[in-house]
């Protein structure tokens, strides 16, 4: 199967996306057909990509002078601290703002490579190699950067586009099953949000994209990321429309907060119980209407991803979940900002809900 190219087109920056399988081998090729040069270059690996695929990259760059921070990738590494190490490798290094760094892991190192990027010299080359699904279908796509605070995530970030994004399948047979379900849960939520006929080729093909067969991995990949790039294009910078691509994260990012990003629940894990939350609330709202909600839950139960929340949560829980939820970014009032569903394919954004109603909905969903 040939590589697919996406291209991005922002106001800030013009990029291919190369979703394939075993093409990390040609990164060097890539980049010269996309008139990328630097002389310095610094590595940044989250420790658990598979040696070998380390070594492919390395060996398509023998050429660069390269050099590499080693990164346990987690969302408690996610921070400030791990940033001032890198700029100061950056500085020790002298490095130039033609030169460039190149993330090699998840969303995590994605992130924190992309404001390295981005900092540094008011901006270096940036170019990003995701390894997980998660990161292949989402965080590779549109530019935001971040880093987590204990004040809650991403509170501390940029919008920096890369140079070129590389998706390689092959990263993702080293993923344990988890990792894959968390992928999924975000491409599941793409389709929800701009793209019905993707959702019901998903309904038909989840096994198959679930077990990382080809060519429905590339195509789900391939289809997740047009829906994203057709939200960027429009709002870079999430003034607007892009908000609807947080369906389901006010809830995600509380639930994951509330466990202080432990590993009892993943990000990937904490946006599909927040789509379902968004999607319940919805309904309840009469926003969405049962036939396409029992479309939604069904699909999660079949494909077995997380959907009771009460499995995670109790009520002792609630009050801290709340509190991360008036905590989000989105909200601009002292009531709770969300985005919800009114149909398959048909989002609704800056839907504002008193803490109270919220604590009710959570209240119920926590007792079921």
């Amino acid at each position: 199967m040939m590589p697919i190219k996406l291209n991005i087109k922002t106001k800030s920056q013009n990029y291919p996306i190369i979703i394939g399988k075993n093409i990390i081998k040609n990164l060097a090729s890539y980049l010269n057909e996309n008139s990328i040069d630097f002389n310095q270059c610094l590595l940044i690996i989250d420790k658990k990509v598979p040696t070998k695929m380390i070594s492919m990259i390395t060996r398509s760059l023998k050429e660069k002078k390269l050099s590499k921070f080693l990164f346990n990738a987690n969302e408690k590494n996610k921070n400030l601290n791990n940033i001032n190490k890198i700029l100061q490798i950056l500085l020790n290094k002298n490095f130039s703002r033609q030169d460039c760094i190149i993330t090699i892991g998840g969303g995590i190192t994605g992130d924190v490579g992309g404001l390295v990027s981005s900092l540094y010299k008011r901006g270096l080359q940036f170019i990003n190699l995701p390894t997980t699904l998660l990161s292949q279908v989402d965080s590779s796509v549109g530019g935001k950067t971040g880093v987590n605070t204990k004040e809650g995530k991403n509170l501390i970030g940029s919008f920096y586009q890369p140079k070129i994004v590389i998706s390689d399948t092959e990263f993702l047979k080293s993923l344990p099953k988890r990792e894959i379900i968390c992928g999924y849960g975000e491409i599941f939520k793409h389709s929800l949000i701009l793209n019905k006929i993707f959702n019901n080729y998903l309904n038909k093909n989840y096994r198959k994209i679930l077990k990382l067969k080809t060519p429905f991995i590339e195509k789900a990949i391939y289809e997740s990321c047009l829906i994203k790039k057709k939200i960027v294009e429009k709002d870079e910078k999430e003034k607007n429309i892009r908000k609807i691509l947080n369906f389901g994260h006010t809830f995600a990012h509380a639930y994951e907060a509330a466990f202080g990003y432990s590993k009892k629940l993943n990000h990937g894990e904490a946006v599909i119980l927040g789509v379902k939350s968004a999607s319940k609330f919805s309904l309840l709202n009469k926003f969405l209407k049962i036939k396409e909600y029992n479309i939604i839950n069904n699909h999660l139960k079949n494909a077995n991803l997380p959907h009771n929340l009460n499995k995670y949560f109790t009520q002792k829980n609630l009050s801290r979940i709340i509190h991360f939820m008036t905590k989000d970014k989105k909200n601009y009032t002292n009531k709770v900002n969300l985005i919800l569903l009114k149909k398959i394919g048909s989002p609704l954004f800056d839907k504002n809900f008193s803490k109270k109603k919220i604590n009710l909905f959570l209240k119920k969903e926590l007792t079921n």
